[in-house]
């Protein structure tokens, strides 16, 4: 049985079942009988239900992120501890790296350290298939799990992610409205974020009508710490194929082709304009500087906290916050 069977069985939500857990005095009493009735009934405490119940919260979130040297995933697990620790809270991360047996473990790992929520950083939690993904909904029948950067629907999942899709395609759009056609599009993953990056642009030159595009999509495969190579992988590209305009899915792909760039003697922005995506530190480190899309990652961070109180306070909480980027225009672009 889990928390949902006794919202079931109680005829309850799943909301009035966690503020009777947590000792709300904004239940009635013929409901809070109710629901204690069924627990007591089946004999059932898991970890949450215990603390509801008299052994109070430890007042510790896990946080699960792939890799924390990524500037992305360890920005944000700074942003989201730094609100935890504002609101009384105190965090365990553990970095699982990307192969999913790894990342089921650690899930496990953290659930039994009784923590009172779990936050997933990055959209590489998230599978294509359903049993990718049911390690998550089996975990979120324990504790509330909370998403960054990733959208899955399920009982106690909350998601709180950048628009992407509509993010990249504006940003092709007004490379487009510039009157550039030939646009070179590099990126290195397929995660959940990745693919609507990808779609994105997609749809934006498919929109104008441009029927060549696939062949201007380039999947990096190296590391970004690499910018060398980065720089290098984008010279072979240019030996078959040629490009007015660079649009990334990370800041710092978008730094190699500016070093592409500066080696081969092509002016920025003059003669190409190169657009990045997450508006890193790294927009500021390069001359000149890097235009990129702001996914307003601060902000992300700051209501994915505040859901997680409401949810542990008991109440209604959106199941899912989406905030729309916006392009930052610096020296890359002409536009």
């Amino acid at each position: 049985m889990t928390i949902y069977d006794i919202s079931n069985k109680a005829g309850v939500s799943i909301a009035t079942v966690s503020r009777v857990l947590n000792g709300s005095n904004k239940v009635r009493p013929d409901t809070r009988k109710k629901v204690m009735d069924i627990i007591e009934q089946y004999d059932y405490t898991p970890n949450v239900f215990a603390r509801g119940m008299g052994l109070h919260s430890l007042k510790t979130i896990g946080i699960l992120c792939a890799d924390s040297s990524d500037l992305f995933l360890a920005k944000a697990v700074y942003y989201i501890e730094q609100e935890l620790q504002s609101n009384g809270y105190e965090s365990l991360l553990c970095c699982t790296g990307y192969n999913l047996d790894i990342k089921k473990n650690y899930l496990s790992l953290i659930v039994s350290k009784k923590v009172d929520a779990i936050v997933l950083v990055g959209s590489n939690f998230i599978g294509t298939t359903e049993e990718e993904n049911q390690y998550i909904k089996d975990v979120s029948a324990q504790v509330p799990i909370m998403l960054l950067n990733a959208s899955f629907s399920h009982p106690n999942v909350y998601s709180i992610y950048c628009d992407d899709y509509r993010s990249m395609f504006e940003a092709a759009t007004s490379m487009l409205d510039a009157g550039i056609r030939d646009i070179l599009y590099l990126y290195n993953a397929d995660s959940y974020s990745g693919k609507k990056k990808l779609k994105g642009f997609q749809d934006a030159m498919q929109a104008r009508g441009i029927t060549d595009y696939e062949k201007f999509i380039q999947f990096y495969e190296g590391s970004l710490e690499q910018i060398n190579d980065i720089a290098s992988f984008t010279s072979q590209i240019a030996k078959d194929i040629t490009f007015h305009g660079i649009i990334t899915s990370e800041d710092a792909l978008a730094i190699g082709c500016i070093k592409y760039a500066q080696k081969a003697g092509i002016c920025i922005p003059d003669d190409l304009s190169v657009i990045g995506y997450n508006n890193s530190m790294l927009t500021t480190c390069c001359t000149p500087e890097l235009s990129s899309v702001d996914n307003c990652l601060k902000s992300q961070a700051h209501q994915l906290v505040q859901t997680l109180l409401g949810v542990l306070d008991g109440e209604a909480m959106p199941a899912k916050s989406i905030f729309s980027g916006k392009l930052v225009k610096r020296g890359t672009t002409r536009f």
